[in-house]
């Protein structure tokens, strides 16, 4: 009998975690056409990830696989997601981020082109500023990162390392892409991501009435 190099049981539980709120993503229309992918640690050295090319609103066990933190599949035939890496980059850099969310809405992917040029979107004086970790007041601003988009992912693995060494930061948008969002668990995760989705709505928004 093969003894796994990671705990099942664990797996187990991420599994039912993504595909619960993959699926609620996916009844919002976040995650388009097999689009996006979710991960959660599972141990120092493994992450559960979503297989590549399955639609997100109709997961099961079978489509939740097991990758080490260099992105190769672990016991296991399927494919994970070429983006594998800009998951395991934030398991394999910060120990306390536990969930990895990666998704395609209307407002990501517009607020993504609207503001690739500038390379960032400000947000300022919002008040839902205070659900990202950290924040404790709305009178501050901050910066999301919009990277220019790129197949080659080891090149834009590269550039969030970036991003990363220069501050702390809970999310970055990709240019024509969306939008990945991190946090220590999915509950935390999801409420990062849900924050940026409304914020990035909000400036949206004010553009149409600043015509």
């Amino acid at each position: 009998m093969t003894t796994l190099p990671y705990d099942p049981a664990r797996l187990s539980v991420c599994a039912a975690d993504i595909i619960a709120n993959t699926r609620e993503l996916a009844a919002l229309g976040w995650t388009p056409a097999t689009s996006s992918n979710f991960s959660m640690r599972l141990d120092d050295r493994h992450a559960a990830i979503t297989v590549s090319g399955r639609d997100k609103g109709k997961l099961t066990d079978a489509d939740i696989m097991v990758v080490d933190f260099d992105g190769q599949p672990v016991a296991t035939p399927h494919r994970p997601s070429a983006e594998t890496l800009l998951h395991t980059q934030l398991y394999r850099r910060f120990p306390e981020v536990g969930c990895v969310l990666h998704t395609h809405s209307l407002n990501q992917t517009l607020a993504s082109r609207l503001y690739g040029g500038a390379g960032h979107i400000r947000f300022e004086d919002y008040e839902l500023i205070k659900a990202f970790r950290g924040q404790n007041t709305h009178q501050t601003s901050m910066d999301v990162p919009v990277l220019p988009n790129n197949q080659h992912i080891p090149t834009l693995a590269a550039q969030v390392d970036v991003l990363l060494d220069a501050g702390s930061i809970w999310g970055y948008l990709i240019n024509g892409h969306g939008l990945y969002a991190w946090g220590a668990d999915m509950a935390e995760a999801r409420r990062h991501l849900e924050a940026f989705e409304f914020l990035l709505a909000c400036e949206l928004e004010m553009r149409k009435l600043h015509r």
